[in-house]
């Protein structure tokens, strides 16, 4: 395929992926923006005004970078494992792999659609945190870019789950078991300085605990681990993740019987 077709094949699948979710926004955008709510009234306003100060701001102010970031994770995770696993279910992925379509591009199709919406509602996480605090990024630049990176590795591990999954049930069990412990453990709602040496030195094979906190340094300016090592743990995770997507596809795991 040329550069221009390839180009219009890419463009075609991000297209179709964020139509997807658009399409039945109440059931994709709108139920993430309500539990954040709910964290803000009940974590942020209830509980966080008995805490007090956490790393010198305030709680809430503390746990919006976390709780943003948690919805993209969530997000991005499931709209990829979802529609993938569902293309597959249907058989759908199997005109796309015969096509003269690079497998490379299928993955990035897919990829590229999950970071919309995990972005997508990154944002409206964010404006609905404005409604209860006020924010300021002392790092721009470094925020976004934490926040794509991180939109991107967990769209590709929803799109290594969705290649795994044997059936419908399987897509919920790597977010249930995994994912959300990791995330809940991942320092949204506490610093690990907080927590003994030995639980520290546990916390930090925590992947998200990286991207917490760069996100956080973003926000606030503080982070309890190194931006560099954050961000070159992400980097490194994001390039094996899509080796291993891609070496997957290009074998046809879990789509050839």
């Amino acid at each position: 395929m040329s550069p221009t077709q390839i180009a219009i094949a890419l463009w075609t699948l991000v297209h179709k992926e964020i139509k997807r979710f658009m399409r039945i926004w109440p059931q994709t955008l709108l139920p993430p923006s309500i539990t954040m709510t709910m964290y803000f009234i009940i974590f942020g306003n209830l509980i966080g005004s008995r805490i007090g100060d956490m790393d010198g701001f305030s709680y809430m102010d503390f746990i919006v970078p976390g709780l943003i970031m948690m919805a993209v994770i969530t997000n991005s995770y499931s709209n990829v494992a979802s529609s993938f696993f569902s293309n597959k279910f249907q058989r759908s992925i199997e005109e796309m792999m015969v096509s003269p379509m690079p497998n490379w591009v299928i993955l990035a199709g897919f990829v590229l659609g999950g970071m919309a919406r995990g972005l997508g509602v990154g944002l409206i996480v964010t404006i609905v945190s404005l409604f209860f605090t006020r924010i300021s990024m002392v790092h721009p630049l470094l925020t976004i870019f934490v926040v794509v990176l991180t939109s991107a590795l967990f769209s590709i591990g929803g799109f290594i789950n969705a290649l795994l999954a044997d059936k419908f049930d399987d897509i919920s069990i790597v977010p249930t078991f995994i994912l959300t412990p990791l995330t809940y453990l991942g320092g949204v709602f506490y610093s690990i300085s907080m927590l003994p040496a030995l639980w520290q030195g546990v916390s930090m094979l925590n992947p998200i605990l990286y991207m917490v906190n760069v996100f956080r340094y973003g926000f606030l300016g503080v982070s309890d681990i190194p931006v560099v090592w954050a961000l070159s743990a992400i980097v490194a995770f994001i390039v094996v993740l899509f080796g291993i997507a891609l070496w997957m596809l290009d074998r046809g795991k879990g789509i050839r019987s």
